[in-house]
């Protein structure tokens, strides 16, 4: 979501259309959600593969050892939160087009297609895949075909889950194991699942199944959001926001502006 306009003049904004700007190493696309839907609904209708990425500060971290497998053509990295539009800005010059994350934006997806999609919801915590999968159901209209929680259910799955995957007819398929879990499983296994479209989507199932809170409108307009879930969380993520903050400004600044 775009930051309140305060009046003060602000850095370049990049164009409506996809434009590659590299951070740390990463090509990220700067696109609006609409565009990004409209290019995700087409792969849908054509059976394109694509795998979609929400790459905020602790990716850029995380996800180094799988920087040249995430230049993949099948491959959209889009940027979600204000320290990667921090880094645009000193690095390039400008801002990206919008703030993008699996949050706002699986949701908005749903509202963009005349009829429902087909999900399967994997990762989390036991149970909260089901609660999130209700979710979708009740709230957003939407079909859930498979489950399956990040911990005794995928261990039972085993080779299998993709065969379940498949077996289950899904388009979309949500992956949420976090940082850099959920980008391996996903580049390793997207070619042999016949959904479409894959997300890493992070908390995303932890939010849609009410098990975890967020921040206010106001707070997530200020891109403030970050500092709600440190408040909520400090013994977690108080290392994420400060020594990982660090080395993220060191990566992009080392890399500079080159691929």
């Amino acid at each position: 979501m775009n930051a309140i306009d305060d009046g003060r003049p602000h850095p370049e904004r990049a164009p409506a259309t996809p434009q590659t700007t590299w951070l740390g190493g990463y090509r990220v696309h700067s696109m609006t959600r609409e565009r990004l839907a409209e290019d995700l609904l087409g792969a849908l209708d054509s059976g394109r593969r694509r795998q979609v990425f929400f790459a905020n500060t602790n990716f850029v971290v995380q996800c180094r050892p799988l920087r040249t497998r995430l230049q993949a053509s099948s491959v959209c990295v889009v940027n979600d939160g204000i320290g990667m539009d921090l880094a645009s800005v000193l690095i390039h010059g400008r801002r990206f087009a919008e703030n993008l994350n699996g949050t706002d934006f699986i949701p908005y997806l749903c509202t963009q297609r005349a009829r429902p999609l087909r999900f399967f919801l994997l990762g989390s915590r036991p149970g909260v895949a089901a609660q999130a999968g209700r979710h979708l159901v009740e709230k957003l209209g939407q079909q859930v075909v498979g489950t399956c929680d990040g911990y005794g259910e995928y261990a039972e799955a085993g080779e299998g889950l993709v065969d379940k995957i498949n077996a289950s007819g899904a388009e979309v398929v949500l992956v949420a194991f976090g940082n850099p879990g959920q980008e391996a499983w996903i580049l390793e296994h997207c070619a042999a699942c016949n959904a479409p479209v894959m997300f890493g989507v992070g908390a995303l199932l932890d939010f849609l199944s009410g098990s975890a809170r967020r921040a206010p409108p106001w707070v997530r307009a200020l891109h403030l959001e970050w500092l709600f879930r440190l408040c909520l969380e400090p013994r977690r993520l108080l290392k994420r926001y400060t020594w990982d903050m660090i080395g993220f400004f060191w990566i992009c600044l080392r890399a500079g502006k080159q691929s």
